[in-house]
Order: structure tokens, then sequence, then C-alpha cells
């Protein structure tokens, strides 16, 4: 068996090679969902609100298609750093498994919770029924996403980013130029509203999710995916999450993150809760690309680290942190340069942009120091030491993040707050990077 190229090639040009695609698919998807929120606010504000109430289930959803991924990924990479592609197929087929799993499992909670979970948040009747159309509507048809998210990481663990980013953008494309004509009623069609969001949203997924079965058939030659070599295997699938799990709860963070956030918010008004719901779509787009960085970062080190090769994960690491700071320095410039500017992208008032303005601002200063333990954390994943993973993110995005925001917003007031994210994404850098460097004198018997 010939040895992939994610032991043998350079590490700055593998990892430029395989971040690359995944960082415009990323970015592609990103813009989606700016572009998505920005039709919406054109139907109506009411709109707005209902999808905005709607997405943190949609980020749990896709929290546990990608944190699933993660374990795909490392594990499938692992076993062909170890030359052993008959374990690497059954793990991708128990991703596929999983895949179809978790759509039925979301399917019926998000058919029979839909309203239920939103009347926790909302006592409008307009803004509860289009939440509930559109969050039935993207749960009951989520197999799309999640079977999506497992072939686009069936490809980045064999190699094969190039394709990942054609799945993503042709399901983004799909999404965005359906959006209008469903949302508004174009071509003859009836004006849908919030509905129409919905149905383009999975329709892309869908289209993504069978170009992604057909590319891997056609393009993936190290592993077999077949139903007929499918052997269901319990320790396979505790292996699988045993790094899943804690990839899904770092992930699941950010919705109940954003959910207990605005709870804080709401007493400092409407304006503050919406002002944060357009900073955190806005800073996605920042985000996903260094996320397409640990993306195409996780097999690398799962691959060296199953081959043994540690000096090659160390390389690997050094320049995805530099990129990383290079990528989130760009970010940051950007919303201390234009942030007026991207709030009026989504009709923002006067009140709007006083709120939000220094918000962005503020914020944007934690990006450099957020990109380094979201690196060193993709690291921890890959070499099995996933808990320390999840300990950075819970302490990043919930137990430090939000007593501090609550304490300097009730004592100081709402501009003051914002600071919480700069205190707390710099603490947790240097912690990140401690022990970092404890594993690699530790595990991987290398200098730091």
């Amino acid at each position: 068996m010939t040895e992939n190229k994610m032991g043998v090639m350079d590490e700055r040009q593998l990892l430029i090679q395989m971040s690359l695609p995944i960082m415009i698919s990323m970015l592609v998807q990103a813009l989606y969902n700016i572009v998505d929120s920005m039709f919406v606010a054109r139907v109506s504000t009411e709109a707005l609100t209902a999808v905005s109430l709607c997405y943190p289930v949609q980020m749990i959803l896709v929290a546990v298609a990608c944190g699933t991924g993660v374990g795909v990924n490392a594990l499938l990479s692992r076993y062909l750093g170890q030359q052993d592609p008959q374990m690497a197929s059954q793990t991708a087929l128990h991703g596929i498994f999983l895949g179809l799993m978790n759509g039925l499992v979301f399917a019926l909670l998000g058919f029979f919770g839909a309203r239920s979970f939103l009347a926790l948040f909302t006592h409008q009747a307009n803004i509860l029924e289009m939440g509930v159309v559109y969050m039935r509507i993207c749960t009951v048809f989520s197999f799309g996403v999640f079977v999506q998210i497992t072939y686009e990481r069936i490809m980045q663990a064999t190699g094969n980013t190039f394709y990942n980013m054609v799945i993503q953008g042709v399901g983004a494309l799909v999404n965005i130029i359906l959006d209008p004509i469903f949302i508004f009623g174009w071509l003859g069609l009836p004006a849908m509203g919030v509905a129409g969001a919905a149905i383009a949203t999975v329709a892309g997924q869908i289209v993504a999710m069978i170009l992604g079965i057909w590319i891997t058939q056609k393009k993936v030659k190290e592993i077999t995916i077949h139903v007929r070599v499918f052997r269901l295997s319990a320790k396979l699938l505790g292996n699988l999450y045993r790094i899943a799990t804690p990839a899904i709860l770092m992930q699941s963070i950010t919705s109940f993150m954003t959910v207990l956030m605005n709870m804080i918010l709401v007493p400092f008004g409407e304006l503050a809760v919406s002002c944060f719901s357009i900073y955190y779509k806005l800073q996605q787009f920042v985000f996903m690309a260094v996320s397409g960085l640990r993306n195409a970062l996780i097999p690398i080190v799962s691959y060296n680290y199953g081959a043994r090769k540690y000096h090659r994960i160390k390389e690997a690491t050094r320049y995805s942190l530099l990129f990383s700071c290079a990528l989130m320095g760009a970010g940051t410039l950007i919303f201390q340069l234009f942030n007026r500017e991207l709030l009026l992208l989504f009709e923002a008032t006067q009140e709007m942009l006083a709120i939000g303005s220094p918000a962005l601002s503020i914020i944007s200063w934690s990006f450099v120091l957020a990109g380094i333990s979201m690196v060193l954390g993709s690291v921890f994943q890959a070499v099995d030491h996933g808990g320390q993973s999840l300990m950075i993110t819970l302490f990043r995005q919930m137990l430090l993040l939000l007593p501090l925001v609550y304490l300097l917003a009730f004592t100081f007031g709402l501009a003051i707050s914002w600071w919480a994210f700069v205190i707390t994404e710099g603490a947790m850098a240097v912690l990140s990077l401690y022990l970092y460097r404890r594993i690699c004198r530790q595990s991987l018997q290398i200098p730091a």
C-alpha cells in the first residue's frame, strides 16, 4: 500500500493544499448564513426573530454532525496511518450509519418538540408559528446535512479536500439561488417566507449529500464504502464516540452559550440581543477560515500520530498557529475598520449601531487569541486528549466567559461587558499553550 501524502509531503505545503479547499468551502457556507439572514430580514423583523430563535437548535444539529465527523475523520486517518484499509473502511461505514441515525433522532425531536422549545422564548403568535414551521422543515430533513458532513470528513481524512470544497460550495450555491426564489415567490412560485428559507436550506443539503456520495464512490480509492462489507461493531462505535463526544459537546456549547448570552442581554433590551446575533453571524465568517484550517490539521496529526511521525505533528501545528494568527489578525482589522458598514448589511438602525459598533470593535481584539486555542484544541483531539480540548472550550464559551459578561454588564454596563471575550480568550490561549507543551513532552516525547 503506497503511503498517503499526509505522511510524506512537506508539512507547510500539505497544510496549505488540504486547508485551502476546506477554508473556501466553509467561507462560502458562512457567506450563505449571512445572505440567508439578509433575505429573511427583508421579509420582516418578526421573520428574522423567528429564524434567530431556531438558530441554537440548528447549531446543535450541526454540532452533532460535525462532532461525529471529527471522530470519523481522526479514526479513519489513524487507521490509514497504520496501513489498515479494512478498519478505515469500517470506520467510514459506521460514520454513515451514525449520520442516518442522528437524522432520525433530530427529525422526531424537531417535529414534536419545536413548539414547546420556541414557546420558552416568545409569546407572539406570528413569530411562534413561523419558527415552528422553519424548525420542523430543517429537522425533519436533517438527514441531508448529517450524511453530507460525514462524506466531507471521509474526504478530508483521505486527503481529498478539493472535493470537500466542491460539495460544500455546490450545496451553499443551491441554497443561495433558491433562497430568494422560495422566500419572495420568484419564477411564478408562491412567496413562502421563512418556510421558503427552510426549504432552500434542506434542498441545498440534500443536493450536497448526493454529490458527496457520488464523488466518494468515484474518487476515494483508499477505502471501500459499500453496504455489503458493513459489519456493525459496538467496539468501533465506542472508539468513534470516545473522540466524537468531546467534539460534539464542544460545538454544542456554542449553542448553549448563545441561549444564555441572550438571557443575560434581555434586560438591556431586544436591540442588545439582535446586535449579538448579528455579531455572531459575522464572526462566523472569520472563524470559519480557522475552522477550515483545523479540519485539515486533524487528519494530518491523526495520520502521523498513527504512523509515529511525531516531528511532523510539531511542524504541522507550528504552521497552523502561524496561519491562524494571520487569518484572525485580518478579521480583527476588518471589524475595527468596517464595523458600522457590517451592521448596516442587516438594516441596522441608529440605536443598533450605537450598541453594535463598539461591541464588534471590542470583541474582535480576542480573535487572534481565540485562534490559538482553536488550533491547539484540534491537536488535542487528534492525539487522544479530547478531554483537554473540551475543558478549554467549556471555559472559553461558558464557565469563564458567561460569568464575566454578567459581572461586567451589571457592574459597569453593557459597553464594558464585551471585554469579557478578550479576557477569556487571553486566559485560554495561555492555558492551551501550556497543555500543548506538556503533551509534547509526555505523550509525543518531543520538545515543544
